[in-house]
């Protein structure tokens, strides 16, 4: 059985991250989110959150409720996409539609994206996906917002 401390590691998932127009819903065999870190977890913790996303033509019926709606942030950003194939590890097995400063940007290799504060990011979507995928996002904010 392990044993850690919790003033440093996070093993569950903070349920409430606060609420933001622009989040999307998805259903348990779409994806679910994973661990997440703020400043409430872990007293001066800076916001990052994890989920899978999983394999299926969900992407082509979500519509926006599987939409990241455009916003922007107070803090730096970082928003990462991953796939799940250990013997081609940058190919992410699908397609996700990132949108940064009005411009799109379309990814099919694992990926990560700085975005500084203030710059407008979104719609982010997930267009296909043929294998599992692993997404973070980290803010050098103390909690997710604006």
């Amino acid at each position: 059985m392990g044993n850690w401390d919790k003033n440093y590691f996070v093993t569950e998932l903070k349920w409430d991250v606060g609420e933001a127009p622009w989040s999307p819903q998805f259903d348990d065999n779409e994806g679910a989110r994973l661990l997440s870190l703020d400043s409430e977890v872990i007293k001066d913790a800076f916001y990052m959150e994890t989920a899978w996303f999983f394999p299926g033509d969900w992407p082509k019926t979500k519509g926006e409720t599987g939409t990241i709606k455009a916003h922007r942030h107070d803090f730096d950003e970082v928003v990462a996409w991953v796939g799940s194939d250990p013997y081609d590890k940058y190919n992410l097995n699908g397609e996700v539609e990132l949108w940064i400063d009005g411009k799109k940007n379309l990814l099919d290799r694992s990926f990560l994206c700085f975005i500084p504060a203030g710059i407008e990011h979104g719609p982010i979507k997930i267009n296909r996906i043929e294998k599992p995928m692993f997404h973070f996002t980290a803010g050098m904010g103390k909690k997710y917002g604006k």
